[in-house]
């Protein structure tokens, strides 16, 4: 089994996927910290993966895609 193919069966699917690995990159970026030890020489992307693989974050945390807003015509 590849590893892409790994990571959309334990989140669940590509869409689910992409949501986490999205807010997780922001937080990332806004200073969150790694919850991997060995980040030495990975780029963001390589320590959201392996936090994924690891179990260190799920889709079930409460990540989800912000639901569209209605827009009321008057």
């Amino acid at each position: 089994e590849l590893k892409s193919e790994k990571l959309v069966n334990k989140v669940g699917g590509k869409f689910k996927l992409t949501a986490l690995v999205q807010k997780r990159l922001g937080e990332l970026m806004q200073g969150g910290r790694p919850l991997i030890k060995d980040i030495e020489g990975k780029s963001m992307l390589e320590i959201v993966i392996q936090e994924i693989l690891q179990d260190k974050i799920t889709i079930d945390d409460g990540v989800s895609p912000e639901p569209a807003e209605k827009k009321e015509k008057n």
